[in-house]
């Protein structure tokens, strides 16, 4: 968050001009293909057939992409003007359409003990689905306002996403092994690009002024209310994977993958559909981008802390929240041996069988260790009879 804040403030205090401004969103052309060709040479293809077969999860990711964010969207559009000035809006309901991010959604429901190879899967399939149905969706409701379609722009973006996708699935066989070893540079790669395509988008709307027309007021409010469309959408994706009868792996990914919206896809896009207005178009992404940060680093450790998922079916007997260890044994108190079980009725179980073993296993005791120590010698004669007789036989030999 820290660098994102700090590339916008950049943007605003030295903003590429001129030729400047040319070379800085040729980089962040390439370092986004770049990122999309390494996500390519990332995913294996055992993991796309394996993912595939994991239909239903996908379905269930898609939607909550592509249907539900874009319905929540369009409901949005009675905040305007009041809360949402026409513009904002238009950024808003872009967002809506965007696909979902792949990096976090990793991390996220790799830290929630989640399915990662199903939030692998799931993450890329909606940024290729979304290369082509974004600009369709935002052709379709934001026709008359900013965003433009064309045959060019969707070649535009199918040039800047999907051919460096399929470039870095060709060469997966022979790079595949070094992307898996140096993880940190997909990562690096990942957070570079997406402030590269901030900063020029943010120089842009410096050089035109179009961030005047942003009052505080108005980030406020739009922060308002994406804070409520991301609460809604975890809810929705939490609570439909939950009656759907996902598994709680499954369901994890489900919410990480289902309620997230990637800058890495969204920023390009929303340069190419919106050209000269994508500083704005980009505004309500960027705030989104934070929200998810932060509020998905706390569920995801909230899943963290949760039971386990190996021992789902062993524990509803056991509420004690300390059973790591799924020995019986473990809720004595702080004694080193097997005497918290047997002092619970000394003096009652004496006489019964319960005892011998439990005793017979701490010499140490007091009192009791004589008459368990006879009981192994003679264990059908019973403790008061056994006392009285000893004495005899060990006179008797004495004179």
């Amino acid at each position: 968050m820290a660098a994102l804040l700090g590339t916008v403030l950049l943007a605003v205090l030295l903003p590429a001009r001129g030729s400047a401004a040319t070379v800085a969103g040729i980089a962040a052309k390439v370092l986004v293909g770049l990122l999309f060709f390494l996500y390519g040479a990332r995913l294996s293809t055992r993991e796309t057939v394996e993912g595939l077969r994991h239909w239903r999860l996908h379905t269930a990711v898609l939607c909550c992409t592509f249907v539900i964010f874009p319905l929540l969207g369009l409901a949005a559009r009675g905040l305007v003007p009041y809360v949402l000035t026409p513009s904002l809006y238009d950024g808003f309901l872009f967002l809506c359409l965007v696909p979902s991010t792949i990096q976090s959604a990793i991390a996220f429901t790799s830290i929630a003990r989640g399915n990662v190879a199903a939030a692998i899967c799931a993450g890329s399939f909606s940024s290729l689905v979304g290369i082509v149905l974004t600009p369709l969706l935002a052709a379709a409701l934001l026709g008359n306002s900013g965003a433009g379609f064309s045959l060019d722009s969707l070649l535009s973006i199918v040039l800047q996403l999907l051919a460096p996708f399929l470039a870095g699935q060709a060469l997966r066989p022979w790079i595949g092994g070094f992307i898996s070893r140096h993880r940190t540079i997909l990562g690096r790669v990942d957070r570079t690009s997406v402030l590269m395509v901030v900063y020029v988008a943010f120089s842009a709307g410096m050089v035109r002024g179009v961030w005047s027309q942003v009052t505080p007021w108005r980030l406020l409010a739009l922060l308002g209310v994406e804070a409520v469309l991301l609460a809604v959408m975890l809810f929705v994706s939490g609570y439909g994977a939950r009656r759907l009868g996902f598994s709680r792996a499954d369901r994890i990914a489900i919410v990480f993958a289902g309620s997230k919206k990637g800058l890495a896809a969204g920023l390009p896009m929303a340069t190419v559909l919106f050209g000269a207005e994508s500083s704005l178009a980009v505004l309500p992404l960027m705030l989104l981008h934070q929200l998810q940060l932060m509020v998905c680093a706390v569920l995801a450790k909230r899943f963290a802390r949760q039971p386990d998922t190996a021992p789902s079916t062993a524990g509803p007997s056991q509420t004690d929240p300390s059973p790591a260890d799924p020995s019986p044994a473990d809720l004595s108190p702080a004694d080193p041996s097997d005497t918290g079980p047997s002092k619970a009725g000394p003096q009652g179980t004496v006489p019964s069988q319960d005892t011998g073993p439990s005793q017979d296993t701490v010499p140490s005791q007091a009192d009791v260790p004589d008459v368990g120590a006879r009981e192994v010698d003679a264990p059908q004669a019973a403790p008061s009879e056994a006392v009285p007789v000893r004495p005899e036989i060990t006179t008797g030999r004495a004179r």
